[in-house]
């Protein structure tokens, strides 16, 4: 039921988002940059993962396979981060104090959800273990 909640706030803060609510002031170019660096790595997440084994809400699927290589490299969280920063160039996009408080109530959820999903590949064995020593969750290198 977790799962679900989680997967069903995601969408709702992403609706309202992208719903032209409020007047808002445009960070155009920079906003556009965004969302293309968002999308861009949610495709080269997609592309890496097979259909089976992806899963939009965070619980571990049957017979799931652990990614590691391509995006998953440098990641454990593509496809969290691919929602973070398109979702950032929509708020710049249409920047409003509604807006910025949609956007950090997402980011909260997001952040619950990985950490959720990462509390569930922990029971999986020690295989996540070690992939999450050599890897940051959300940006390369840093977090």
């Amino acid at each position: 039921m977790k799962s679900e909640i989680l997967v069903f706030v995601q969408f709702f803060l992403i609706t309202l988002m992208i719903s032209p609510l409020f007047s808002a002031v445009s960070y155009g170019v920079i906003g556009a940059l965004f969302l293309l660096l968002g999308l861009s790595v949610g495709v080269l997440a997609l592309i890496k993962h097979p259909r089976n084994n992806f899963n939009i809400r965070p619980d571990i699927k049957e017979n799931c396979i652990l990614m590691t290589d391509g995006i998953y490299a440098y990641m454990r969280h593509p496809m969290y981060f691919s929602v973070i920063v398109s979702m950032l160039g929509i708020l710049l996009l249409r920047f409003s104090l509604f807006e910025l408080a949609l956007y950090l109530a997402l980011v909260v959820n997001m952040i619950v959800k990985m950490l959720y999903e990462e509390s569930l590949w922990h029971c999986e064995g020690s295989e996540y273990k070690e992939y999450a020593k050599n890897t940051k969750r959300l940006i390369p290198y840093i977090f």
